[in-house]
């Protein structure tokens, strides 16, 4: 962190652009980010990131983050339920509600701001310092399993299973309806350019023609009935779901395409269900070879509440 700098401005660039060629070790994000919280000033007032400097001017940084502070910071409010730890893995079952990782290292509300206050040696692991070691991410309003390597090693040789398409991941869906029979469900899913949020749909479903190339990701997802229930007067189907893809949206996205809703999935077109936090999707198991022992593995998370018919 850069603290408590003042230095003679040069004339003719923007403020934000000065701080960069101050300070190489920040970022145009920082900087802007510093100059919004008023922790920029130009001969002694706060400034504008945009402002263009006439030269000679003094600006003072009270605090600018470098690349080096964009990271996890650990939070022991946030319980992270481990199910799993060894010397290479560990693994969390997450609740609804709560994203994996921050976006930014301000966000202090996540998965890993608590595994990093416990385990802070997986701050250093991974290739991106706010997933902190986390191999894999599930949304925040799905529950369930989260695999996090310990070692570096751990981790190339998780994500290598994970590029290869070798990891079996196992989940649960409560759906709108009954469902007979099982199924495999292919689509090639892009994000839907019609909306300002994420959204995915099958690209041969688009109605207008989008203003930029898509890339379509290829996504394969089993599925199977493994319970019945009613909820009033409407019908649920307990699906177990398996899938070695991990396009986003990837299970949310086809079981709607299909007609298969997920309990309380109002992005994806499910009633809304009243006081439920998050949908009813779970990431139930992993299969894969472990990274240390070379040896086939299977972490499993315990079944929730809604899953669980009488």
């Amino acid at each position: 962190m850069i603290e408590n700098v003042t230095f003679a401005a040069e004339s003719g660039i923007r403020l934000d652009a000065a701080l960069l060629m101050r300070f190489p070790t920040t970022t145009r994000a920082f900087a802007r980010e510093a100059c919004g919280a008023g922790q920029v000033l130009v001969n002694g007032r706060a400034a504008e990131k945009g402002l263009k400097l006439r030269g000679g001017e003094m600006v003072t940084v009270t605090a600018l983050a470098e690349v080096a502070d964009n990271r996890v910071q650990p939070n022991r409010a946030v319980r992270a339920k481990c199910v799993f730890e060894d010397e290479a893995l560990l693994a969390f079952d997450k609740p609804a509600g709560i994203p994996v990782q921050p976006i930014d290292r301000r966000e202090m509300e996540t998965l890993v701001n608590g595994v990093v206050a416990r385990w802070p040696e997986v701050a250093e692991v991974g290739d991106h310092p706010l997933m902190a070691g986390a191999l894999h991410r599930i949304d925040a309003d799905t529950s369930g399993l989260v695999l996090v390597a310990r070692t570096q090693p751990a981790f190339e040789a998780m994500r290598a299973q994970f590029a290869a398409q070798t990891v079996k991941k196992t989940y649960l869906a409560l759906v709108e309806g009954a469902v007979a029979a099982g199924g495999t469900l292919e689509n090639d899913l892009v994000h839907d350019p019609t909306l300002p949020y994420c959204r995915m749909i099958d690209i041969s479903r688009l109605r207008v023609s989008p203003n930029r190339a898509l890339r379509p990701l290829h996504a394969v997802t089993q599925f199977k009935p493994v319970g019945f229930t009613r909820r009033g007067m409407e019908e649920l189907t307990l699906l177990e779901v398996t899938i070695y893809t991990g396009v986003t949206h990837q299970i949310r996205a086809q079981l709607a395409l299909a007609g298969m809703h997920i309990v309380n999935d109002r992005l994806y077109g499910a009633f809304a269900v009243e006081d439920q936090v998050g949908h009813c999707l779970h990431a139930l198991a992993a299969e894969f070879t472990h990274p240390a022992a070379q040896a086939p593995c299977r972490i499993e998370t315990p079944w929730p509440a809604w899953a669980q018919f009488e």
